[in-house]
């Protein structure tokens, strides 16, 4: 069965483009490449690469990436516009990675789009090197856990986000500028457990603020923010 991202992937190329979306350019970006420059990373994994533009981003930190995508045309796009880069084709759930072969993991939006999340984690633990560092920038699991509304108005006008289920773990459609795609709801405790039990340390913990942009979009996102970033390391 289809998860949407074959039937999306044109859409998602027009709509990201090359400077990214407002949640990326506005609150992810600059938190996560300040996680990684500077830090004597040499050889990254970016899981879930999408068209490559994260791993662009690093390789103007001197780092050497390695993009892993299931979606074909998403792949082809990054191999378009990064033709020297290393763009595969791949699923996180076995990654054709060396063990021990990379010291950065990154999965940048990306975990949500996982079905099999403990046996990706497992993967991504076995191609990192003792001392390496897993990056992930996720939603944040009561937004994932919305009603089917996420935003309702009261009888008086006032706005609430609503959530329900929040325990239960579920995939669910979400569809949004011509794009449709499955995406997962899991509780906060299941992404912990998982990187936990794979034998990762969390090691950073962040809820990051809007910078710049449309002021009244990001009170609207202070109120119920939606994205989280984690930093976890393998032992040495």
């Amino acid at each position: 069965m289809s998860n949407g991202w074959n039937e999306s992937a044109s859409a998602w190329i027009e709509g990201l483009g090359i400077d990214g979306d407002w949640g990326r350019r506005t609150v992810l970006d600059v938190p996560m490449i300040a996680r990684v420059a500077g830090r004597g990373f040499t050889r990254a994994l970016d899981v879930g690469c999408g068209e490559g533009r994260f791993c662009r981003m690093m390789q103007a930190h001197s780092i050497d990436t390695v993009g892993i995508d299931p979606t074909a045309a998403l792949i082809e796009h990054a191999r378009r516009l990064d033709p020297s880069g290393d763009y595969r084709v791949g699923h996180a759930e076995a990654l054709d990675l060396p063990d021990q072969s990379v010291d950065l993991a990154v999965c940048y939006l990306s975990l949500i789009d996982i079905a099999a999340l403990p046996v990706a984690i497992a993967q991504i633990h076995r191609v990192l090197r003792p001392g390496g560092t897993v990056l992930i920038a996720n939603l944040q699991s009561f937004n994932t856990a919305n009603c089917p509304e996420g935003w309702t108005t009261e009888p008086d006008g006032t706005q609430r986000f609503s959530i329900d289920h929040y325990l239960d773990e579920r995939v669910r459609w979400v569809a949004w500028d011509g794009i449709r795609v499955q995406n997962w709801h899991r509780p906060l405790g299941a992404y912990m457990q998982a990187l936990l039990q794979a034998g990762f340390e969390l090691r950073h913990f962040a809820e990051p603020d809007p910078v710049g942009g449309d002021p009244q979009k990001a009170e609207r996102y202070r109120r119920a923010p939606y994205f989280l970033l984690m930093e976890w390391q393998k032992a040495r």
